[in-house]
C-alpha cells in the first residue's frame, strides 16, 4: 500500500485506499497476515466512492474468495471506472497464496470487470494452466488471459531468464512487446508499483496501451534510483 500511494503521488494523482489485509513483513519476508472481514473491505470502498470522483482503480492482494466477492459487489456499481487488477496469487517461493476456490471466484467475478490485468508469469500460469517457462506458449497464454474477460493484459516477463526483460501487452487491437534491460539483484515492490503507475496513467486519460508503456518506463526509473536498505538485500524503489 505504501508503494501504491508513493507511486500515485509521484505520477501526479491523489490516491485513496481500501485495506484488505494487515501484514507483518520486512525485506526478509512476511511474518503474518491478518485478513480483514469482507464487510469492512466493502465498507471502505463504498466510503471512498461516496466522497470522491474516482478516475481509476487498482486491486492488489485479495486473500480469499469471500473478500473477492465483496470487492466485486462493490465495484459492479461503478462499471465506467477503469480497473487495473494485479492478481497477487503466487509467492516468490512459488507457494500459492490463493486456493482453487478463490482463483475461480477471481476469474468469474473480477476479471470481467477488469480493464488491464497485470500478471507475472507464475500468476498467468495459475490462471491459464499453461507452462510459464516455455516462451513459445506466451502468445497462447495472452489469448487465454484475454478470453477470461479483461479488456487488456500486460504480461510481466521478469521471471523469465535473460539479460533483457520482455513485457507483453495485448488488447483487441493487437500486441506490443516492451523490452528493457534487466536490473541486477532482486527488487521489492516492482509489481505493485507497475500496476499503480498504470492506474495513475489511466486516471490521467491515457489509453491502456500508452499507460502500460509509461508505467514500465516509470518502474525502470524508480529501480535505477533505488537503494538496498534493511537486512534482506532487496532493492527498494525510489519513487
Amino acid at each position: 500500500m505504501q508503494a501504491d500511494l508513493k507511486t500515485f503521488m509521484a505520477r501526479g494523482v491523489h490516491g485513496t485506499s481500501a485495506i484488505t489485509a494487515v501484514t507483518a513483513q520486512n525485506t526478509r519476508g512476511v511474518r503474518s497476515v491478518h485478513v480483514l472481514p469482507p464487510r469492512e473491505v466493502r465498507a471502505q470502498i463504498e466510503a471512498v466512492f461516496a466522497d470522491f470522483t474516482i478516475a481509476a482503480m487498482k486491486i492488489g492482494m485479495l486473500a480469499d474468495a469471500a473478500t473477492i466477492r465483496a470487492v466485486a459487489r462493490a465495484l459492479r456499481a461503478h462499471p465506467a471506472v477503469p480497473l487495473v487488477l494485479d492478481p497477487v496469487m503466487v509467492a516468490t517461493s512459488g507457494a500459492r497464496l490463493l486456493d482453487a476456490l478463490a482463483i475461480a471466484v477471481l476469474i468469474d467475478e473480477l476479471l470481467p470487470l477488469t480493464t488491464v490485468l497485470t500478471p507475472n508469469l507464475p500468476e498467468a500460469a495459475a490462471l491459464t494452466g499453461l507452462n510459464a517457462r516455455d516462451p513459445r506458449l506466451r502468445p497462447r497464454m495472452l489469448d487465454a488471459l484475454l478470453a477470461l474477460g479483461p479488456d487488456a493484459v500486460l504480461l510481466k516477463g521478469g521471471h523469465a531468464r535473460g539479460h533483457t526483460v520482455t513485457d507483453l501487452y495485448r488488447d483487441a487491437q493487437g500486441s506490443i512487446a516492451i523490452v528493457h534491460a534487466r536490473k541486477p539483484g532482486a527488487a521489492h515492490g516492482t509489481g505493485c508499483t507497475l500496476a499503480a503507475a498504470l492506474t495513475a496513467e489511466l486516471a490521467k486519460g491515457h489509453s491502456p496501451r500508452r499507460a502500460a508503456q509509461l508505467a514500465v518506463a516509470y518502474v525502470q526509473r524508480a529501480m535505477a534510483r533505488g537503494q538496498i536498505l534493511g537486512n534482506g538485500g532487496l532493492l527498494l524503489l525510489r519513487h
